[in-house]
């Protein structure tokens, strides 16, 4: 017998006066599920996910989280947050406030850690990104992955119970992408349940349990990444698909020629 999803997205639709931005989504991410949302810019993706935190909030439908009814009129918002880590586009960091200090910053002020414990696990959350040796550093004097990377300790420290990823590679350079894959797969062995909208293409071929495709607000088409990257149902899934696989053959016989 399955699990119950952990995230539950029912009807869901959202608009801003006439620009309807999604019509009808229903998703389902079980414990330890990693799902990709993949497809073309405008396409719904990001106002998805920020509705399942209500960043944004929905024009109707229903979303669940741990069970939780998020759009009830007197559902706790800060405590249903806790169980949502989100990362984002941009690293959003404090400047004027250390790696350490960034991590720490929710569990002091949010989860009314004692100063001793919250440094105890924002230590750690940085340990599992490879960064505790930047605890001390402030975020102008690291990388933007490494910017990226605390954003995610920063997450992680809350011990969410789902996180979500807005696109997290999008804003670094080419050479920067592979660190913050790499932590998100490590979050992902570790059993860490996660909803990635991505643009990167071979992350969620090897990766994900299970790949979304919206286009024009609507989800397409979802299944395993065999099918959705070696046998999609649906024309609009191929041509996105085909696309990129154009793209990933030329940039690599650019680099070959390169080299």
């Amino acid at each position: 017998m399955q699990a119950a999803p952990i995230l539950e997205i029912v009807g869901l639709h959202k608009s801003y006066d006439n620009n309807v931005v999604l019509r009808g989504i229903d998703l389902r991410v079980r414990p330890g599920q990693l799902i990709c949302v993949i497809g073309p810019s405008g396409s719904g993706k990001s106002t998805m996910l920020r509705c399942c935190n209500r960043l944004e909030e929905p024009s109707e439908g229903q979303i669940l989280v741990d069970g939780i009814q998020i759009m009830h009129p007197r559902v706790n918002l800060n405590e249903v947050r806790q169980r949502i880590g989100m990362v984002f586009q941009q690293f959003n960091l404090y400047p004027h406030l250390t790696a350490l200090g960034n991590v720490m910053l929710a569990l002091k002020k949010v989860q009314r850690h004692p100063h001793p414990e919250a440094e105890k696990r924002a230590r750690k959350a940085l340990q599992q990104v490879g960064l505790e040796h930047k605890a001390d550093s402030y975020p102008g004097q690291l990388s933007g992955g490494q910017q990226q990377r605390v954003g995610i300790a920063r997450a992680i420290a809350l011990e969410p119970k789902v996180m979500l990823f807005d696109e997290p590679t999008s804003a670094l350079d080419p050479e920067l992408v592979g660190s913050v894959l790499q932590v998100m797969r490590e979050l992902r062995e570790a059993g860490m349940t996660m909803l990635v909208v991505t643009h990167e293409m071979a992350f969620a071929r090897a990766v994900a349990d299970r790949v979304v495709f919206m286009d024009g607000g609507h989800i397409v088409e979802e299944g395993p990444p065999e099918q959705i990257f070696g046998a999609p149902q649906h024309e609009r899934t191929r041509a996105f698909v085909s696309r990129f696989s154009g793209e990933a053959s030329s940039h690599a016989s650019h680099s070959a020629a390169a080299a």
